[in-house]
């Protein structure tokens, strides 16, 4: 009966303490709990963030579209190359050895073809034999010795012209520089 009576003392003992410390944590909650302006900041600064992060969204999204659309091409592009490549020597071959009036027809056909694969953003890479090696743009196949010093380091040959889609390289010029 002594057990229960002081389990009883310090129960009321407990509750008195209780209101006042009951008090005190209210008094610090109410103190930590953010007020209406800090809440509104908060909000506000959220939206802003968020409204942010969605335009920047929809930027980067019309980016990649019109890169899409661009670059759609590309495989096409990459493939007539080859018969780009193939009218170049064909017309060599029939300025040797043929007459003028097949040159000047496969001449404007070749011209046809070319001028639609630039509408549609085919650019040839300007190279020439003397020009400096860029990695960028040219692809070296070999090396020579330089035939003069000024060629060294530089091109001597171009074996196959490069070609861009607007503003990327889709097939690197193959040239020879100088050792």
């Amino acid at each position: 009966m002594e057990e229960n009576k002081d389990i009883h003392d310090e129960n009321l003992d407990l509750n008195t303490q209780n209101p006042e410390t009951a008090e005190q944590e209210n008094q610090e909650n109410v103190s930590q709990q953010p007020t209406a302006e800090e809440l509104l900041a908060e909000e506000k600064d959220r939206y802003i963030r968020l409204y942010a992060e969605f335009e920047n969204y929809k930027k980067r999204t019309l980016k990649e579209k019109n890169e899409f659309y661009q670059y759609a091409s590309k495989d096409l592009m990459t493939s007539m190359l080859g018969v780009l490549d193939d009218f170049e020597r064909a017309l060599k071959e029939i300025a040797k050895n043929g007459n003028e009036s097949d040159l000047k027809g496969v001449e404007l056909i070749y011209q046809k073809f070319r001028n639609k694969l630039v509408e549609k953003g085919l650019n040839p890479i300007d190279v020439k034999a003397g020009d400096d090696f860029n990695v960028d743009f040219h692809e070296a196949i070999t090396q020579i010795p330089a035939p003069t010093p000024e060629l060294k380091g530089k091109i001597v040959d171009v074996i196959e012209t490069g070609y861009q889609l607007h503003d990327k390289v889709i097939r690197f010029a193959k040239v020879v520089t100088g050792n």
